[in-house]
């Protein structure tokens, strides 16, 4: 029994990516769920009580996978200027995965404050993984410049997102200039 329901809940988590990447947040419904997954709209309520009940489930499980990918790479960099370049690439290389799509969209999206504070902590440790590289290549407030190069970062994702007129690498390279080199280019 209680592998059917972990099967279940997979199965609702799965359907809940596939909805927030076609649709964003807007697409994520009980009803959309329960059609996905073939259960009673009143099963998914035995899972979850609401949509950010599902989006913090989401984030719960698919952040640390995220993280844990740009932390690899960034491990395999070997000089602080090859992290944060990692650190840049990496996030955009996920822009195309559907977790990550998941992610992005529901970064973007109108939820409660318990979700969005769940999403903050979790961008939030992705920060941290770079602040120490920062601070050894000499920033004064390294905390506020990984901040905002993750902002850089959030904006190419969005840029991607938004099928603009250039392609992935052109955006992703710019995204690292940016990184790298500043306005300075």
């Amino acid at each position: 029994m209680a592998e059917h329901r972990t099967m279940q809940r997979d199965a609702l988590l799965e359907a809940a990516r596939s909805l927030l990447s076609e649709g964003g947040t807007e697409a994520l419904t009980f009803p959309a769920l329960a059609a996905r997954t073939g259960l009673a709209r009143s099963s998914v309520y035995e899972y979850f009580r609401s949509r950010a009940a599902v989006v913090e489930e989401l984030c719960a499980v698919d952040f640390p996978v995220w993280a844990a990918e740009v932390e690899d790479a960034m491990e395999r960099a070997d000089t602080p200027q090859a992290k944060v370049e990692a650190y840049v690439r990496r996030q955009l290389a996920l822009a195309g995965d559907r977790r990550h799509r998941a992610v992005v969209a529901i970064s973007a999206g109108e939820l409660d404050p318990g979700a969005r504070e769940k999403i903050r902590a979790a961008h939030g440790g992705l920060i941290t993984m770079v602040v120490e590289v920062l601070a050894a290549l000499g920033h004064d407030e390294p905390r506020l410049t990984a901040t905002l190069l993750q902002g850089v970062v959030d904006a190419a994702v969005r840029r991607m997102e938004l099928g603009a007129a250039e392609d992935p690498d052109r955006i992703t390279r710019a995204a690292v200039s940016m990184a790298l080199h500043g306005v300075a280019g």
